[in-house]
């Protein structure tokens, strides 16, 4: 994946930056925020997770068909990721928040995964990438 890519407003990955002082008393080991270089490691390794999740109706991964609408990163490593399916009445859609979830995990320097899932707004074809639209003949 090209450095433009990763640039992509969709490839952004948010910086939480904040810690609750109720997270803070309990941990006892200090914090240190992801560098730069970290942020940028995590960030393909996140969306490379992602992209291996596939949607089994659809033969295009869950990244690429815009199912993915927020990943968070907090200093503590924590990924939080907002998700949608292609239809609130998808078969999978007790699943697949979990294979999300478990690619995730997998990530050397990830230490935990929530995942929430959201149908506001409704996700339509539109939010797509232009690699999806050409893997299902679409352009």
């Amino acid at each position: 994946m090209s450095e433009d890519q990763l640039s992509k407003s969709r490839d952004m990955i948010d910086l939480l930056g904040s810690t609750s002082s109720a997270d803070e008393a309990e941990t006892t080991k200090e914090i240190n925020p992801p560098e730069e270089a970290e942020i940028e490691s995590l960030t393909a390794a996140i969306i490379k997770a992602l992209k291996s999740v596939y949607d089994p109706e659809i033969p295009v991964d869950i990244y690429e068909l815009g199912l993915i609408y927020k990943v968070d990163l907090s200093d503590e490593r924590v990924v939080t990721i907002d998700m949608t399916l292609t239809a609130p009445g998808c078969p999978v859609a007790g699943e697949m928040p979990l294979w999300v979830q478990r690619a995730v995990e997998e990530v050397d320097g990830v230490e935990k995964v929530v995942v929430n899932m959201t149908f506001d707004p409704p996700w339509t074809p539109e939010r797509m990438s232009d690699e999806a639209k050409l893997e299902l003949g679409w352009m």
